[in-house]
């Protein structure tokens, strides 16, 4: 019986520990998501910089997974450069050990900390009504039920000091560093944790079951079996989103294997570190994935071609239709053909944004959150294209640059910007409410569902002028295009007055409601907005709306 609860106890402190790992993570992703992403971005500059940045999101998220995923959609996107993604995953590597070897090192104060965090997040999550406070709190709970969970598989395994059976087991595993090196790998995929098996790894060695040298083909193999959850994740996706996690355990799985076979000089030189039990784990599985970075940072361009001839060829079918298709270069050097050409490539943009509305907006009715997971891709691409927009066009927008070709493409830019900053609402704010509507089971009434479709049908028909107001030279199109905003507001005030005249008996989806009016609002302010800068060069505005149409005609 007490071998039961020792095995129960234990499975309670992994799964405790799985979802702290959870909670922090969550917590962060939702709160600060958005800037990390972007902190991450701007940290792409050359291989060395892409390291850090990945080092430092994963130091953050506690999860390489997390950040492979990240730099994954980036590729997928054309962001990102497939050997800069590598060098994130490589610092992303080890910025996970390095958050191992904290907490390892740091069990001794694990019950002091553990219940103080934990009652700092209830009191900021169950007093704070504001988002960011909110996760704030979500993470201190997480990181609280970590370093509990931590205590609690210590406490554990302490029993397993004085079982026999248990110390042949593992010394018979030991002893055979392939079957180690197996275990290690299996153990790790099903966990989806490195982090839990360095510190189920450091409970052993710290209670004698282990002898620091014999955890080392464990280390190994929970290096290999760390680079499996990231790979399983992207297997349905494009292969440019496949290459990095491919790439990475190419690289981590490769040098593992590598070092099984070369157990024995390893042993060797392990004995001559006189590692400690506390931090021998943490150490070992920190200096694999240093050395991994040291070796196949500068080979990153090589690995990835290997990985380009291993992984099968696509038809460029869905992955290369998203890509900007009309900005060749040979079209570059003649700015009439150039311009045209980044027109197209703006329209394509608002194709993009009407698929991200109907997805947002269909999972209203749907209730199908399956169909969200396309909004992140589509806004990556919506970004890749204006930043491809912008190199392109780069000759005619830089300074001193005059003249009609000139302020085409800025207006070209423009449109564009517009287009991705709506579709950044919708991914940041219009689908969040989808999501809420679902997670809550929230009902619209007949008069709310008819009201959405009603605006929906503007917001389309102002992504349908809107590359009609790019390509052309008519003022009536653009008047066309900025008058959408006050045909909305009209249709806005409307539908607010009867429902505020109405009432709802339910206050939070009367709420959700007016949110989702709010957002709709923005998206569509956003792109007829786009055709002030044309109106207001021809003396078409007066402060911020269009003047009356006999004082247009006067001027």
């Amino acid at each position: 019986m007490t071998g039961t609860f020792v095995i129960l106890d234990l499975l309670g402190g992994v799964a405790l520990l799985l979802w702290g790992v959870r909670m922090v993570r969550t917590g962060i992703e939702r709160g600060w998501g958005d800037r990390l992403r972007g902190w991450l971005e701007r940290r792409l500059s050359n291989r060395i910089a892409a390291f850090g940045g990945g080092l430092g999101v994963t130091a953050v998220l506690g999860s390489a997974t997390a950040t492979t995923l990240i730099a994954s959609s980036l590729v997928g996107a054309g962001l990102l450069a497939p050997t800069t993604g590598l060098a994130v995953l490589l610092g992303a590597d080890v910025g996970s050990a390095a958050t191992a070897a904290v907490l390892a090192s740091g069990s001794s104060v694990a019950t002091m900390l553990a219940p103080v965090l934990i009652f700092a997040g209830y009191v900021t999550f169950g007093r704070s009504a504001e988002f960011r406070p909110r996760n704030m709190g979500r993470m201190l709970i997480g990181l609280g039920l970590m370093l509990f969970a931590l205590k609690l598989v210590v406490g554990a395994t302490a029993p397993l000091q004085q079982a026999t059976l248990f110390h042949d087991v593992l010394d018979a595993l030991a002893a055979e560093p392939f079957l180690a090196f197996l275990a290690g790998a299996i153990l790790t995929w099903i966990c989806h944790s490195s982090l839990t098996v360095v510190l189920l790894l450091t409970t052993f060695v710290m209670n004698g079951s282990l002898a620091p040298e014999q955890a080392l083909p464990f280390v190994l193999g929970l290096n290999f079996g760390g680079g499996l959850p990231a790979l399983s994740a992207t297997l349905g996706q494009p292969a440019a989103a496949r290459m990095l996690p491919v790439a990475n355990l190419l690289c981590r799985g490769g040098l593992a294997v590598l070092a099984v076979l070369a157990m024995a000089p390893l042993l060797r030189g392990l004995t001559l570190l006189h590692l400690t039990p506390a931090t021998a784990v943490a150490q070992m599985h920190l200096g694999f994935n240093l050395a991994a970075a040291a070796i196949f940072l500068p080979l990153a361009p090589q690995v990835l071609r290997l990985v380009g001839w291993l992984l099968p060829g696509e038809p460029p079918s869905e992955q290369e239709a998203t890509r900007p298709r009309y900005l060749t270069p040979s079209a570059s050097m003649t700015p009439n053909m150039a311009l045209t050409n980044a027109g197209l490539e703006t329209s394509r943009m608002a194709e993009m944004v009407t698929r991200m509305v109907d997805l947002a907006l269909d999972v209203l009715d749907s209730g199908k959150l399956e169909s969200l997971r396309e909004l992140q891709p589509l806004d990556d691409r919506l970004s890749a294209h204006l930043k491809a927009l912008g190199h392109y066009l780069s000759g005619l927008t830089a300074e001193g640059q005059t003249g009609d070709e000139a302020r085409r493409a800025r207006m070209i830019l423009h449109y564009a910007g517009s287009l991705e900053h709506a579709g950044d609402i919708i991914r940041r704010n219009l689908g969040d409410r989808a999501r809420q509507k679902v997670r809550r089971n929230s009902v619209f009434d007949t008069m709310q569902q008819n009201s959405l479709a009603e605006l929906r049908a503007v917001v389309q028909e102002t992504l349908r002028v809107l590359p009609a107001a790019l390509c052309s030279d008519d003022l009536e199109v653009a008047k066309d295009l900025a008058s959408r905003k006050d045909a909305f507001r009209a249709l806005e005030d409307r539908i607010v007055a009867v429902d505020l005249s109405q009432g709802s008996p339910d206050g939070s989806v009367a709420k959700l409601f007016l949110d989702i009016l709010r957002d709709l609002h923005r998206i569509n302010s956003v792109l007829a907005a786009a055709a002030y800068p044309r109106l207001a060069a021809a003396g078409l505005m007066h402060g911020s709306r269009l003047r009356a149409e006999e004082t247009a005609m006067q001027g």
